[in-house]
Order: structure tokens, then sequence, then C-alpha cells
């Protein structure tokens, strides 16, 4: 008698919370903008993936990272400034985007790494990307590639003036 309650019990339970555990995970909605990269020197082992994210969810999502046949692995970056010496570091807890809000990745702050390029990104290519989230589904987008040294999407600036000085991956 005591196990048929306590299976009916959780049957009701499960079919309260599972819709609501359902909606949750559905409910970040991430609009992407302005998906677009730099060609690369032929011999370059990193380049850079920058777009817009709009959460028109309704709850916080993040950005974990991405996944990209050209690179063996891509991770959320973050650029600032320490000290007076531009640092760039991995961001492992990912890039959260409040729901209503917006979050840009761009050449100087946030940013994707595509680590270890199988082959150089040439000017005009189309770089295929599945980002991943936290709670929405993985999306794949395209990032087209700009001018070797372009500060903005079709480009042909350099926003560091041909030189930095920049060390990734170093603490404090």
């Amino acid at each position: 008698m005591f196990s048929s309650a306590r299976a009916a019990i959780t049957a009701a339970l499960l079919a309260l919370f599972i819709p609501a555990l359902s909606l949750e995970a559905n409910a970040a909605e991430i609009e992407i903008t302005q998906p677009w990269t730099r060609a690369t020197p032929p011999a370059a082992k990193v380049g850079g993936g920058y777009l817009t994210l709009t959460n028109k969810g309704t709850v916080i999502d993040t950005l974990l990272g991405a996944s990209s046949e050209i690179a063996d692995r891509v991770e959320v970056h973050k650029m600032e400034m320490v000290d007076g010496i531009m640092k760039m570091r991995p961001v492992p807890e990912g890039l959260e985007i409040p729901a209503g809000q917006t979050a840009e990745l761009a050449p100087g702050g946030y940013h994707l790494m595509l680590m270890g390029l199988k082959r150089p990104i040439t000017q005009g290519e189309r770089i295929s990307v599945t980002l991943k989230f936290e709670k929405s589904n993985p999306v794949d987008v395209e990032l087209v590639a700009g001018p070797l040294g372009s500060s903005t999407p079709n480009s042909g600036e350099n926003p560091n003036g041909g030189s930095s000085s920049m060390s990734h991956g170093e603490s404090n």
C-alpha cells in the first residue's frame, strides 16, 4: 500500500516539476547579430570571433564556449588593461547575458578565442562555429572573415596601431 502511494506522489511531483524545469531551460532566447572574425597570417594558431548576443528571454543565460571544425577548441576570453598592460584571459565560467540585455564580443573585450587553428582564416571566408549556452540550445553561426587586423566587420584598420603589449593567461 505504501509503495503504490509513494509511486503516486512521485508521479504527481514529477508532473509538477518537469514542465517548470523545461520552461526555464527554454526561456532564454538568444539573438545573434554581426558574427565576424579576422583573416589570420599563414602560421597563426589562434584567431578571434566577435558577435553581439541579445537575450530576448526571461532568464539569465551564459555563453559557455563554442566549437568549430577549424580549431581544436573555442573558448570565451576577455581582454582588459591591468597596470597599463593589455592582458587576455580565458573566462571558464562563461559570459552571462541577463534577460533583456545585450553582450558584445568585440576586439579589446570579451571574444571567442579559436585555439589550435588547423589552417589560416582567409578574408571573405565563412567559419562555422557552434555556440554553447548554459540554458539555450546550441546555436550554429558563421563568422565572416574581414581583413587581417580589422577592428570592426569589413574594416581594414588595426585598433592597436600595429603593436601592443599583451600577456595571455598570466595571473597578477
